[in-house]
């Protein structure tokens, strides 16, 4: 592994977890794109347009993902029953409401940051820098999804923590 400057015994647990990553990932464009064809009601321009960027983003992360792998000099996982046994968002049918398919990308956001967290803490611990940065703009990136995909949600009433302005 000369050109990388580690060793393959450290990167091992990052590639277990960014295959962790990917799988989630799959499922996760999945969903966005089972709920991109079958949204109805009065949200469904705004939901329709929303659930595909966010499944074309997906996309793009799929491959990136995969080709850290490769980078590392390990095979990708690619076959979709692999995906479905680690993953940890899981695959769901019809959702009848906008809110809840927006609650439930949200849950599947959280799911993802989380692995996104174990990702970077093993590829701290292997020196690898190259995936820390891949997957902290990840990070920042889902992050923004999720505030934006959670202001949606909320009702106009509601309002942010004050609680910093006031002191």
């Amino acid at each position: 592994m000369s050109y990388l400057n580690m060793k393959d015994e450290k990167l091992l647990p990052v590639v277990v977890e960014l295959n962790k990553l990917l799988a989630d990932y799959h499922i996760y464009y999945q969903k966005l794109r089972n709920f991109h064809w079958n949204i109805l009601g009065q949200s469904f321009f705004d939901l329709h347009e929303k659930f595909e960027n966010l499944y074309n983003d997906a996309k793009v992360k799929i491959d990136e993902i995969a080709e850290r792998i490769l980078t590392l000099r390990y095979h990708p996982m690619s076959q979709l029953n692999e995906y479905l046994e680690i993953a940890s968002i899981k695959e769901t049918s019809l959702v009848e409401s906008d809110f809840k398919m927006v609650n439930m990308i949200l849950h599947d956001h959280k799911l993802l940051l989380g692995q996104m967290t174990v990702v970077i803490k093993k590829a701290e611990e292997a020196g690898d820098e190259g995936t820390i940065d891949l997957i902290g703009a990840y990070i920042r990136e889902l992050e923004k999804a999720s505030w934006m995909l959670d202001a949606w949600s909320k009702k106009a009433k509601e309002h942010l923590n004050t609680e910093i302005i006031e002191s």
